[in-house]
């Protein structure tokens, strides 16, 4: 910066501008708090169809978050812009302050152009006359400190100026459409990120060098930075594509057979250099674009360590094996995830289902990309992972029937079948495959036909069941919890959907045929199990805490709806319970222990839905007003009622109260079926007189009990010849 640049400047204009900026902020967040609480808020309670259903409804979601990324990234500039004003101000009033002690030292500062100055002294015409020959008191010291400390000035207005121009610049730069979501208090901290990210890719371009000490560094920067939008593209931008994934292999090798300590890092390193590579992901600019499509090329590429030693294998770990690794933890952007997957499903099925495995996997023994579980080597498992965090990504990968059957198949010769159950998850019920604190959308069309389609897999007499003992049991049995109320209609049949209540896009989009063949082959594994029963009780409670809070819903008598409210509970519990007895595993030793811990586990992972005000994936999406219109549980007030209660019976494992010894709780010791059969119904009248209680309806106690006892003892009996109808069972 010259110096009369900054001598004289006038920053007038900054601070209009600035203030403009903050009446846009505060436009925008109004617009923001409307788009989320009228126009976002609205459009979930709207029963939609047809292409409302899809494309409406989306756009409406992205616009709302478009109007708080705008509010985001104005609330960023207008700080930055603040904040930078106020430096240059005080610059300012700093260098004119020496200026005037020079003056004061009878010295001249004059600007000499492009940054440039020279601090003169002055001639005073009464010194030559002097006899004694008396000369100026200032010294060559004096001079020389204020000409350092004046280029010290200029120095650092320079730096605020040309650091916030930069990171403006990035800020800007951040999405090629609309608006960017990140957020920055001050010049400061989004200059201090891009210098940050700097420092971190040069240790990183040689990874020999880098001692523990220097990891635990680099994990420290790592962790407090991985979610900076700045600090992530210029991490991943400087290190450059073929460097991001040279790194990796290059630590992998390093630190092969890490124990103790040192693997402990490894793990962090891992994790946190995942979580920025996924941050940065989301970055438009166009060097991070050309990031994003030298990473796909490079996905073919042998990444070997040390080329040099002619001891080292010439073969190094592939390119996409290296980024899959590095893909675990995280959400990627969509787009990214799309083009990736692309190409890797492509390579997949071209192998064949037996030959996926020696695709991926033969002639990489010496390759350990994980530290941890695992080694790496199969890229599809990092993709799932990945998937599994992005559950719109994961709907598109396996919108196509095909696609879904080829990865089904794989299972049988690869171990990515947990991975896999957990982007499936994701992709049907809309949250993150192990996080039910996130509220789901409604159910699109197309992961309803997703559903349909996993369970028409599972449901295959040619070895369908086999795909729930390939580590997915649980995250079927969440599918279906999530999927109660089409489940439900599934049963109830055409026009059901005025007890069973949904706002699914597709509520009746599930066969019964299928259904049944899936929740008996679900229910043979005992997470599985559990997930469908907590799932089947959590929809019981909310669809009576619906029905009986607003009469309107159904205009049949309360006493009907109640019935079959109850007699489904029967019929899916029966299915389970059955399905338990036909297989003979309740004899198994252990079989208590893995349903109690079953029970358990599972019940941690519903309790976070129940306290953080969510549904599993919308499991308990109930009516918000007579008029038909649907919201979440949360929305409805519904969640902190009967079906909590009914949770929180089931992870306690209340006592059953029909007459059985004290130490028979529900679900918990059953090892034949009339104690299950004793459980949903214990279940569903202590669910009944519950909701009774909390919309103050007064029917009779005792009549209610032995109509909700006779209707689910009903569905039980239904079930038996619903699973006698739709599969090969036990005789005798």
């Amino acid at each position: 910066m010259d110096l009369d640049t900054l001598r004289y400047g006038n920053f007038q204009q900054l601070g209009e501008a600035i203030t403009d900026w903050q009446q846009m902020t505060k436009k925008l967040a109004d617009l923001k708090k409307d788009a989320e609480n009228n126009l976002k808020a609205k459009a979930d309670k709207a029963d939609w169809a047809g292409l409302n259903a899809t494309v409406t409804r989306q756009f409406v979601d992205k616009t709302a978050t478009e109007f708080g990324d705008a509010h985001t990234q104005a609330d960023s500039i207008s700080k930055i812009l603040s904040d930078t004003h106020g430096e240059l101000v005080d610059y300012r009033t700093q260098l004119n302050s020496a200026i005037d002690r020079c003056a004061k030292k009878h010295l001249t500062v004059v600007d000499t152009g492009d940054g440039t100055f020279v601090v003169t002294q002055n001639t005073r015409p009464d010194w030559a006359s002097d006899p004694s020959g008396k000369t100026d008191t200032t010294s060559q010291q004096d001079i020389d400190a204020l000409r350092t400390e004046i280029a010290h000035i200029l120095s650092k207005a320079t730096e605020s100026d040309n650091s916030a121009a930069k990171v403006l610049q990035l800020l800007v730069d951040q999405a090629e459409y609309g608006f960017s979501d990140a957020a920055y208090t001050d010049r400061d901290s989004a200059a201090k990120a891009v210098e940050t990210a700097d420092k971190m890719a040069k240790m990183a371009k040689d990874p020999k060098k880098m001692s523990l000490d220097d990891i635990t560094k680099f994990n420290l920067y790592l962790e407090n930075y991985h979610n900076d939008a700045l600090f992530s593209e210029q991490f991943a931008k400087r290190l450059g594509a073929k460097g991001t994934l040279q790194f990796w292999a290059d630590m992998a090798e390093l630190h092969a057979g890490a124990r103790g300590t040192e693997l402990t890092r490894m793990e962090i390193l891992q994790k946190n250099l995942g979580l920025t590579l996924a941050t940065a992901s989301f970055s438009d600019s166009d060097d991070m674009q050309n990031w994003k499509k030298g990473i796909l090329k490079e996905r073919n590429t042998n990444f070997v360590t040390d080329p040099s030693n002619p001891m080292k294998s010439p073969v190094g770990a592939l390119g996409s094996q290296v980024l899959s690794s590095l893909m675990r933890q995280g959400h990627f952007d969509t787009k990214f995830l799309d083009d990736y997957r692309s190409e890797l499903f492509k390579a997949d099925k071209g192998a064949g289902e037996s030959g996926t495995n020696n695709l991926w996997t033969k002639g990489y023994d010496q390759i350990d990309l994980e530290f941890g579980k695992g080694n790496g080597r199969d890229p599809l498992e990092g993709l799932f992972d990945a998937l599994s965090h992005n559950p719109e990504a994961a709907t598109h990968a396996f919108d196509s029937k095909s696609d879904l059957d080829h990865m089904f198949g794989t299972t049988k010769y690869t171990d990515r079948g947990t991975s896999l159950g957990h982007a499936l998850e994701a992709a049907v019920t809309g949250v993150p495959a192990g996080d039910p604190t996130q509220q789901a959308a409604p159910h699109s069309t197309a992961q309803v036909k997703i559903m349909a389609n996993i369970m028409q897999a599972v449901a295959d007499p040619d070895g369908g069941a086999g795909l729930v003992s390939k580590q997915m049991g649980a995250s079927f049995g969440h599918m279906a919890a999530a999927y109660m109320p089409e489940i439900s209609q599934a049963f109830g049949g055409p026009n059901s959907g005025t007890v069973f209540v949904t706002n699914s896009d597709a509520p009746s989009g599930l066969n019964r045929w299928d259904t049944t063949r899936f929740l008996s082959a679900v229910s043979q594994d005992a997470a599985g199990r559990a997930a469908i029963r907590y799932g089947e009780s959590i929809y019981t409670g909310s669809l009576l805490d619906a029905h009986l809070s607003d009469p309107a819903l159904f205009d049949g008598s309360r006493e009907q709806v109640l019935h079959d409210i109850g007699r489904n509970a029967g019929i899916i519990e029966g299915i389970v319970g059955r399905s338990v007895a036909d297989a003979d595993i309740s004899s198994d030793i252990g079989f208590t222990k893995d349903e109690n811990d079953a029970i358990a586990q599972q019940g941690e992972f519903f309790k976070s839905a129940m306290s953080a005000g969510v549904g599993i994936g919308s499991v308990a999406l109930v009516p918000a007003t007579g008029g038909g219109a649907l919201a979440g549980a949360a929305g409805g007030g519904f969640f902190g009622g009967v079906a909590s209660m009914a949770v929180d019976r089931m992870v306690s494992g209340k006592e059953l109260d029909v007459g059985q010894a004290m130490d028979e709780a529900l679900y918990r010791t059953g090892r034949d079926l009339s104690q299950t059969q004793d459980s949903v119904s214990q279940q569903t009248q202590w669910s009944v007189d519950d909701a009774l209680k909390r919309h103050h309806v007064d029917l009779p106690k005792q009549g209610t009990a032995d109509l909700i006892r006779n209707s689910v003892n009903e569905g039980w009996e239904s079930s038996d010849s619903i699973l006698h109808d739709f599969k090969q069972r036990p005789t005798g």
